[in-house]
Parts: structure tokens; C-alpha cells; sequence
């Protein structure tokens, strides 16, 4: 399987090889990565379940940054240097150290990763790993996308749609979820434990049993109720004080867990603070809004359009009562399971009143980063008691994210002078800058949060 880049006329055309078929599977490995470790291991287990063979890499640490910008072009973004230069220190493995040669290597493991098109160099970044992995010595090495947008026509795995049922569909949903609820249950429960790692050993706990269920099949209902009790056997020290801190901002750079936004969640922590993080289910929602939004919009024309995402030939109200029978089982399994493992009184915020709270500062139809959501999100932490400081963590030069935090936030601020709002754009250096910023912002937190707090 190989790769053909070439021109037709002035145009630059990059023709690739059929990506993964129903023989592959039997001998090629998944590499995996780019989401928390519980959600990594998670969907890999879920694959696995099908037939898959998955391996999860490490969490991208600065040696994968070099080695990014080593075979990397410049001016990308920071997410682009670490994942490839994650998924190169792998390749390299392989070859220098377990003795697998170049061509065993490019047929036995494929890279999945996610893929769409944007207003950003996201829409690049499959073409970039391309040009690393030729100019590290792995030309033809496959790179298999996932759409992140709501009407995307990628197949999951490049030809394995014809193989990949529905059912391995949403075991990979649930997987999604379950690492979501695992998560938001271990950063409300590590500020407070009363015996210090033990959080950190329950959660490992928990991740190996809910991984064992999603790759056996197994109950994921008991798993999550087995868990739901470890949980909840912690020790908790709730009469602490300490400042709720929401991370927002570019997808990948709040959702790591590792040197790509300077180990920020741990952190925070360690200065004495409680993090609110962003679910991935959320993300869905908001996917699923957009779909239904652009539909309902669509039905207004005078005519039906043939655009890529249009209407003709489709009925849209079908299409949007689709979409909406889609979120209530999202949020249907979503709260099972936390119901199961212990995360009560969670709520997603409305889609639809973040549009009405963030239109009149960003529009609604732009799309890029986290479109309008990080607005109405911050607009609503300052209107909620419960937050005391919002941090927007997004790559350097993060063209969507930048322009939203660096530009209309600030006419937020501007209208919500007790706001505690912190824009951050990670290099990969100036750590040491960053949680200079993060501690002086913290005290305005703190103090904002003992004025919050009953006598």
C-alpha cells in the first residue's frame, strides 16, 4: 500500500492508497492517542472487542515536540509537533530496538488520529504526518482519519466500513463516555482525598476493571457500579476551601494530560485548586447542534441546495429527528453511568442557550477550535458562583482559539469586571511564565471563592 503525491495542472493533489481492508485486520496494529489515558484505553479496548489490534502510545512528552519540529514543517501548531513526534519515537522503537524493519513496520501498524476541515491548519495536519513519516524513512505508512464534524462522509477507518458494524460504534461511544465520567469523577475527588495518591490508585483500579469489560464484553453496567463503590469508599476532606478553576480553550491542548499544556490539571491542584474540565460528550452535543441548527436553517431556502452538506434529496425533518433521538442516547448513557460510578448532580450545559449567549459577541456560524462555545462558557462561569477562575489554554498561534481568547474575551472581561479570566498558548518552553501567571490569578481565585463560601 503506498502513497502517490503529484500535480494535476497547477493544482497540488495528494492520491493515497486504499487505507485498511478486512485482511489488514488480522496483522495490522492501531496506534492510538490524543485524549486522556482513560479514554485511550478505553476506545482501544472497545476496538479490540471487534477484531482490532490497538496500541495506545504514551502521552506525548517534550521529546516528541523536538522531534515533531525536527521532520515537521514550521509554523504548525504545537499539537501537530507533538502527536507525530509522538507517533515517530514509536516508529523508531520498533525498528532501532524490537528489530522490525521499515517495510514491516508501514504493513503491520496503521496511525488513527482525528480529521476535518476548518478555518485553521487542522485541516492539514493528516497531510503533515504524511510529510514527516516520508521524511523520517516511512514513506507509505498509513494515517487513518476520523471526521469530528457531525456530517462528515470519512469512513471510520478508511475501507473497514464495510466490516465495521454499529454495534462497535457505540461500544466506542460508551468507551468515550466512560472515560468522561471516570475523569470529571477523579477531578472532583483528588483536591479533597484525605490520604494523598489514593485517588490516583482507585482510578488505576477502575480503569484496569472498565478496560477488561469494554474489550470482553462484558457488563459495563457492574464494571461501572464496582467502581461507582471503590469511588465513593475515598476519604474526603469537603470542609477545604478551594478555588473552582475551568479549563477551556483548544481541543487537544485542555484535554492532554501531559507536557502539552505543561501537566496544567496536576498543577492546579498543586497550588491548591479544584479542576473543572471539558467533556468530550460534550463536544457531541455540540456536533449534534450544529447539525440540526445548519438543517433547520437549510430548510428556510427558497430551494434545496446541492452543496456537500446540503438538503436535496434528503428529508430534513427525518435528518433532524435523527440527530435529536442521537442526543438523547448520548445523554441517556451518559447518565446511567453516572448514576452508576457516582457523578451526581452533573449537567451539560444547554446548546442552545450558549448560541443565544455567545451570538451577539461571536457568531454562531463560524466554525473553528471550539466555535462559539468558549464564549457563552465563559460568559456563564461568570455568571456561576461555583467557578472562580477560567484558564483558555490553546496552542501558540491557534488561529480559531486566538482569536476568540485574545480578541472577544476580552470584551467579556470588559462587561464582567470580577471575572477571573486567563488566556495561556503553550510552546512547549516558558513553564516557568505560565504558572507565574496561573499563581497570580489564583489569589484573585481564592479570594473570590472565600466571599463565595457559607460562614
Amino acid at each position: 500500500m503506498t502513497e502517490v503525491i503529484g500535480r494535476s495542472g497547477d493544482q497540488y493533489v495528494e492520491r493515497l492508497a486504499a487505507g485498511l481492508t478486512g485482511d489488514d485486520r488480522r496483522h495490522t496494529t492501531l496506534l492510538v492517542s490524543g485524549l486522556t489515558l482513560a479514554q485511550d484505553r478505553f476506545v482501544s479496548a472497545a476496538l479490540g472487542a471487534y477484531g482490532f489490534r490497538v496500541t495506545v502510545l504514551d502521552v506525548p512528552d517534550n521529546a516528541a515536540l523536538h522531534m515533531g519540529k525536527e521532520f515537521g514543517n514550521r509554523g504548525q501548531c504545537n499539537p501537530t509537533y507533538f502527536t507525530v513526534g509522538n507517533l515517530l519515537k514509536f516508529l523508531f522503537l520498533l525498528r532501532d530496538r524490537h528489530g522490525l524493519t521499515t517495510e514491516e513496520i508501514i504493513r503491520d501498524y496503521a496511525f488513527v488520529t482525528a480529521g476535518a476541515c476548518g478555518p485553521c491548519r487542522f485541516g492539514t495536519y493528516v497531510t503533515e504526518y504524511r510529510k514527516a513519516l516520508r521524511d523520517s524513512g516511512f514513506e507509505g505508512f498509513r494515517v487513518l482519519t476520523v471526521s469530528q464534524t457531525a456530517e462528515g462522509n470519512q469512513s471510520v477507518l478508511g475501507e473497514t466500513g464495510r466490516f465495521a458494524s454499529l454495534a462497535m460504534y457505540r461500544h466506542a461511544i460508551t468507551a468515550l463516555v466512560l472515560g468522561d465520567i471516570l475523569n470529571a469523577r477523579m477531578y472532583a475527588i483528588r483536591p479533597y482525598e484525605k490520604v494523598p495518591g489514593e485517588t490516583d490508585r482507585v482510578i488505576a483500579q477502575c480503569r484496569d476493571d472498565l478496560e477488561l469489560a469494554l474489550s470482553q464484553r462484558r457488563s459495563l453496567l457492574a464494571a461501572a457500579r464496582r467502581c461507582g463503590r471503590r469511588l465513593g469508599a475515598i476519604g474526603m476532606d469537603r470542609s477545604l476551601r478551594k478555588p473552582r478553576v475551568a479549563i477551556l480553550g483548544e481541543f487537544w491542548a485542555m484535554t492532554t494530560e501531559g507536557d502539552g499544556n505543561y501537566h496544567l490539571q496536576r498543577y492546579l491542584e498543586s497550588q491548591g485548586a479544584e479542576v473543572d474540565i471539558q467533556l468530550v460528550t460534550a463536544w457531541f452535543l455540540y456536533l449534534i447542534w450544529q447539525g440540526r441548527n445548519d438543517t433547520r436553517k437549510r430548510q428556510a431556502l427558497r430551494e434545496q441546495d446541492s452543496a456537500g452538506r446540503g438538503l436535496l434529496g434528503t428529508s430534513p425533518w427525518r435528518k433532524r429527528l435523527l440527530l435529536g433521538i442521537s442526543q438523547q442516547l448520548l445523554l441517556g448513557t451518559f447518565f446511567l453511568f453516572a448514576r452508576c460510578m457516582g457523578l451526581r448532580g452533573y449537567s451539560f450545559t444547554d446548546m442552545d442557550e450558549l448560541a443565544a449567549l455567545s451570538q451577539s459577541f461571536y457568531d454562531t456560524d463560524l466554525r473553528g477550535g471550539e466555535g462559539h462555545m468558549e464564549v457563552g462558557k465563559v460568559i456563564l462561569n461568570a455568571l456561576k458562583p461555583d467557578t472562580h477562575m477560567t484558564i483558555s489554554v490553546k496552542p501558540f498561534g491557534c488561529m480559531p482559539s486566538s482569536a476568540v481568547s485574545d480578541g472577544v474575551q476580552s470584551k467579556i472581561v470588559e462587561l464582567y469586571p470580577d471575572l477571573v479570566y486567563l488566556p495561556i498558548e503553550t510552546t512547549g518552553d516558558g513553564a516557568v511564565n505560565v504558572y507565574s501567571r496561573i499563581q497570580m490569578q489564583l489569589h484573585r481565585a481564592r479570594k473570590l471563592a472565600e466571599s463565595h463560601s457559607p460562614p
